[in-house]
């Protein structure tokens, strides 16, 4: 159980909005304070997507007062990059951010080709099933990454 665990992780995708705030809180669940989780966007420009926090409240995760943060606003507020043991990209552009961080200092960059939910489905109920299904590739990929969660 956790064996695998990095002692900080950064999940990162486009916005911030969708993907990453889900793995974030997500982990957070699962692996409880045995690890320092965060997310950000290549940019911060929308708000948390509701129906990621609908998805997620689905398993018991709290998704409403996040707030969407880039990678150069964490960098402004203090937030060291170079310290997370672990960058977990969810979008290529993400990718090619933590790329970037990653010529410059020692940590370690993993690409999970999540499912970006955004626009797909047409009625409310197509639409969840999307969000889900990105959520489902998310929690799937962080067992086969950390190991079994301590709470689920």
């Amino acid at each position: 159980m956790g064996a695998n665990l990095p002692g900080s992780v950064l999940f990162c995708c486009d916005h911030n909005a969708v993907r990453s705030p889900m793995a974030e809180g997500l982990m957070k669940k699962f692996y409880g304070h045995r690890a320092y989780v965060q997310s950000a966007g290549v940019k911060g420009d929308l708000e948390i997507d509701g129906f990621s926090i609908a998805v997620c409240a689905e398993l018991g995760v709290e998704l409403s007062r996040h707030r969407s943060r880039s990678f150069d606003e964490m960098q402004e507020w203090g937030d060291d990059l170079s310290s997370f043991d672990l960058i977990v990209a969810l979008s290529p552009a993400a990718q090619r951010k933590a790329l970037e961080f990653n010529r410059f200092h020692h940590m370690d960059v993993q690409y999970w080709p999540i499912l970006d939910p955004t626009g797909l489905g047409e009625t409310r109920e197509a639409k969840l099933e999307s969000y889900r299904q990105a959520r489902d590739q998310i929690v799937a990929r962080m067992i086969e990454t950390f190991g079994e969660p301590l709470e689920r």
